[in-house]
């Protein structure tokens, strides 16, 4: 994992964190040797700062780093705008490039590996506010500002911050299988393991935008009664304003039509029951809002750009 002063502490440790519970779990109850072995490096080794005030320490520098390395990861953070002109560390990164089976970014760490002309001709991401200046910096990069991380060949970039350990999730699941990602999501008590199709704005954030109590206590009970009646004009009744004003203002405060957040919330609902349940995707369509299976699969292929049943194929908890 490469760090700079002023990267951010979480795209650093978050995934580190992920490799090592990943590593505990494959190798547990046996005395096989870890399947994961850790290391941060920075331009110069030693204690470096970063953008929280946590010193993290280096125990190599960039440039002391010899033979091929496994996976070569680069960290982003508000250091980045630094980062960017120091040439040991771009020279750095672009010097071992060749000799890692695996390279990738988290967050803004994709500027880096960028300026390294790691991205070219390639499909990438970054943290959404960041995109727009990704792609005017770096014009030959694909620039996808929705997915939370993206992969093109073995060149692998995350959206911000612990987006990075969705990121090292996927890794470790491309590495050991699906069972230990699973099981390593489940230790660390994460939400869920996110697919990196899935984009980079949730319903369930979205509900924490609206400055109106009102608006955000409706937001909450939708996430909680995705089959209820979400029309505008039953939505609007349970704020006790009227059709034309809520929706005004929802969308106003919220950023998204009230129609479009509630396809957002049964989307992410019928997501999880396919992924921890066994039940029909006729079931799941009704029982999230959808009332036919064909209505889940259309919304499906909009948003996730998947069906149902290929999402469940691929993402399905092993019992």
């Amino acid at each position: 994992m490469v760090t700079f002063p002023g990267a951010n502490a979480v795209d650093v440790i978050g995934p580190l964190e992920v490799f090592a519970s990943a590593s505990a779990l494959a190798t547990r109850g046996s005395s096989q040797p870890p399947v994961y072995t850790t290391e941060v490096v920075a331009p110069v080794a030693g204690p470096v700062e970063t953008q929280s005030g946590i010193a993290i320490v280096a125990r190599r520098a960039l440039g002391a780093v010899r033979g091929g390395v496994d996976t070569l990861l680069v960290a982003g953070g508000l250091g980045t705008r630094s980062a960017l002109d120091d040439r040991t560390l771009i020279g750095g990164i672009r010097r071992l490039a060749p000799r890692v089976r695996r390279l990738g970014s988290v967050c803004s760490g994709s500027f880096l590996l960028a300026e390294a002309g790691l991205l070219d001709g390639r499909r990438a991401t970054t943290h959404w506010m960041w995109c727009d200046s990704l792609a005017q910096r770096y014009p030959r990069v694909q620039v996808d500002p929705d997915p939370i991380f993206v992969s093109d060949g073995n060149v692998w970039t995350s959206a911000g911050v612990t987006a990075g350990m969705d990121l090292a999730l996927a890794l470790v699941e491309d590495d050991l299988g699906r069972d230990i990602a699973l099981h390593t999501a489940r230790q660390m008590v994460l939400f869920l393991r996110r697919p990196g199709g899935q984009s980079q704005f949730s319903a369930q954030l979205a509900a924490q935008a609206a400055d109106r109590q009102p608006l955000r206590e409706l937001q909450a009970w939708v996430v909680d009664h995705p089959d209820a009646d979400c029309s505008v004009p039953a939505l609007a009744q349970r704020v006790a304003m009227s059709p034309r004003n809520f929706a005004r203002v929802f969308l106003r405060e919220i950023g998204l039509t009230p129609a479009q957040y509630v396809e957002r919330v049964r989307v992410e609902a019928a997501r999880r029951r396919l992924e921890d349940s066994t039940d029909g995707v006729d079931g799941i369509a009704a029982s999230c809002g959808f009332g036919t299976a064909e209505t889940m699969r259309r919304t499906f292929l909009r948003h996730v750009r998947v069906a149902p049943s290929d999402y469940r194929t691929r993402f399905r908890a092993a019992s």
